[in-house]
């Protein structure tokens, strides 16, 4: 089926409001050493403002799905733009931990999750047919690794020309520049459920007794541990090395172009193959990943190898997750339960955040939370198989 101009437009939309937030919002992690010397807070607080970052962004996001299912996409989405220009412009006055939380910890990352991937999926999703939802949310889903890939290290050439405080005013304009763009997502979802429960708080007790739904859960808090700990901690990785900080810069921006390789082969592949399969393989090459890592010298073409396949799983496992949830409970709600499941991601985001900070600290190296990723990582391959998924409807075969 041919898509629609409207359509396209939604899907190119998506994709660029999530390029520019995800964007801004990763590139803050270059300067961590920055705010750490401006602050003399130490690592720990940092990275402790930077985990609850990680927390409230799932905690918005299915609270955010609530109100673009009531009220619609785009409000929530302009208002969380704003919300994230105004936290970051904040953030390199912030001369105390309580300050610092509030600044990246709920006003940037509380907007974030309200122009988070629930939202933005859920509203593309209900424009699309089904057999295109997959490939879309790839695309959405890849628009945030662009942006990562652009975004990173034109923030790190900035930051050489004007300053890390100017770097990172000029982050708080790009995710500004998103508001206007959610005007392409305007209008309320569907009333009439499509497939799931009839009311939310149906919907949300259904999901709530069901133990696939959990099971994707309990995968996603590692998916959240695994890149929370790589976007704020990769570039502190890469200093312990002793590689110069352009090679951090770099690394994270070699995640994000990969990863739209890897959402674009997501996309695809939940057309072909059980989504719970491709999840399972996902995170079983995020733990192989990590092994070899560790066990190579640490150069610069090591890490940004190393970077390039992470890169891959990054956020690939968003399309599989967000279908499966679709699959499961239906199209009404999705923006909601799928927030949900965000939610429990950035639970674990915290916990890899907040620990990585406090594990350099005691022992001067990260090497114990990539042993404790490498763990979580295989877990989170084997709890995928026993969910009971249908295999893809066959394809028509043309005459």
């Amino acid at each position: 089926m041919r898509l629609t101009g409207t359509q396209v437009a939604a899907i190119v939309a998506g994709g660029a409001i999530f390029a520019l937030v995800f964007g801004a919002r990763q590139s803050l992690a270059l300067f961590v050493g920055n705010i750490n010397s401006a602050t003399g807070l130490g690592l720990a607080a940092v990275s402790l403002a930077f985990a609850w970052a990680q927390l409230m962004w799932g905690v918005t996001q299915p609270l955010a799905g609530a109100l673009a299912d009531k009220f619609g996409a785009a409000r929530v989405i302009a208002a969380g733009a704003v919300l994230v220009c105004i936290g970051t412009l904040v953030t390199p006055y912030a001369r105390s931990t309580p300050m610092l939380i509030l600044a990246v910890g709920v006003v940037a990352a509380g907007g974030a999750g309200m122009a988070g991937l629930g939202v933005l999926m859920s509203a593309v999703a209900h424009r699309l047919p089904v057999e295109r939802r997959g490939l879309a949310s790839g695309l959405v889903n890849a628009g945030g690794s662009f942006g990562q890939f652009a975004v990173v290290p034109a923030a790190q050439a900035l930051a050489g020309a004007v300053g890390w405080i100017g770097a990172v005013s000029g982050l708080a304009l790009v995710a500004l520049a998103a508001a206007p763009l959610a005007w392409l997502l305007r209008g309320k979802p569907a009333a009439a459920p499509a497939g799931g429960s009839g009311t939310l708080s149906a919907a949300l007790a259904a999901a709530g007794r069901d133990r696939n739904y959990l099971m994707l859960g309990a995968g996603f808090f590692v998916c959240g541990f695994h890149v929370a700990f790589i976007g704020v901690h990769l570039p502190g990785v890469v200093a312990s090395c002793m590689l110069p900080a352009e090679v951090g810069a770099w690394s994270l921006s070699m995640v994000g172009l990969f990863n739209i390789l890897g959402s674009f082969a997501a996309g695809w592949a939940i057309g072909r193959w059980r989504m719970k399969s491709v999840l399972a393989g996902l995170y079983a090459s995020r733990a192989i990943a990590v092994i070899v890592f560790l066990a190579m010298p640490k150069t610069a073409t090591t890490v940004l190898v190393f970077s390039a396949v992470i890169g891959f799983t990054y956020l690939a496992t968003v399309p599989p997750t967000i279908g499966l949830v679709g699959k499961l409970h239906g199209l009404r709600y999705l923006a909601t339960l799928f927030g949900v499941i965000m939610l429990v991601h950035q639970v674990g985001g915290f916990v890899g955040a907040w620990l990585g900070g406090r594990v350099f600290e005691a022992t001067g190296s990260y090497d114990w939370v990539w042993y404790v990723d490498i763990v979580l990582a295989t877990g989170a391959a084997i709890i995928h198989l026993p969910i009971r998924e249908a295999h893809p409807a066959p394809r028509p075969v043309a005459a």
